[in-house]
């Protein structure tokens, strides 16, 4: 994998780490069970849109090329 490839599967895990927590984080203080939470969380990164995901992605590479190299 290259450089690239890895920073892209490297966002998408984050969104996923991140959809899956506010979704435990969401059904616990719902009142639902540990299973409950862990099956809603499981269920936000299904729903994860990975369109706006890589959109997301290319934006932030996009502003991130625009900075003087000693910002990067």
């Amino acid at each position: 994998m290259n450089a690239d490839e890895l920073t892209i599967a490297a966002g998408v895990r984050d969104a996923c780490i991140e959809a899956a927590l506010a979704g435990y984080e969401d059904a616990s203080t719902s009142g639902l069970c540990g299973e409950g939470a862990l099956e809603v969380a499981i269920s936000a990164i299904r729903r994860l849109d990975l369109n706006e995901t890589l959109e997301s992605l290319a934006k932030a590479d996009e502003k991130t090329d625009q900075l003087p190299a000693s910002q990067r």
